[in-house]
């Protein structure tokens, strides 16, 4: 069975704790994201040295490997974004289809090790990125293509529970 697309609108977490996993986004900022970054490489590095790391829980759940994989992308995604924004005002994001993505990647077929490498670089990067950002550019704007409005500060949050709502998803 094929892996049912998320079609929900998760920025409710930049206003409340998720019930699943706990985080509070709004705990989070630019300069507080490097930090969980480092932690969240260190679990992610931890999860995928698991034997069973490429397994599917089910058929309609994605394995570890493939959520890795999945962070390891949305790491360069919000790189990205954060670039924009601060060199626009009030960017559009591009769509990024991350269902497409995992089949077009083919998560559930790459080495484990070499995603985990990918993952720490692509998540040293976007924590250098967020940590450059001045504290007087943290409400530069931008905007999701479904209208969505995020901050420099939100996109951070967001991106923070991403990273961390996935490790609760695997178990790390």
């Amino acid at each position: 069975m094929p892996i049912e697309p998320d079609t929900k609108d998760w920025t409710w977490v930049l206003h409340r704790p998720c019930p699943e996993c706990g985080t509070d986004a709004t705990a989070h900022s630019p300069a507080t994201l490097p930090d969980v970054l480092r932690d969240a490489v260190v679990r992610w590095e931890a999860v995928l040295r698991r034997p069973d790391a490429a397994r599917r829980p089910d058929d309609s759940t994605w394995s570890p490997l493939e959520y890795a994989a999945h962070v390891r992308d949305v790491c360069e995604v919000f790189r990205g974004r954060l670039e924009l924004m601060l060199a626009e005002d009030d960017p559009t994001f591009a769509d990024w289809d991350q269902d497409a993505a995992a089949v077009a990647g083919r998560y559930a077929e790459q080495d484990a090790g070499s995603v985990a490498e990918a993952l720490a670089a692509n998540a040293r990067a976007v924590a250098d990125a967020f940590a450059a950002v001045p504290q007087d550019r943290w409400e530069r704007g931008g905007l999701r293509s479904n209208g969505s409005v995020f901050t420099v500060r939100t996109l951070s949050q967001y991106f923070a529970h991403d990273v961390l709502h996935h490790l609760h998803d695997v178990g790390g």
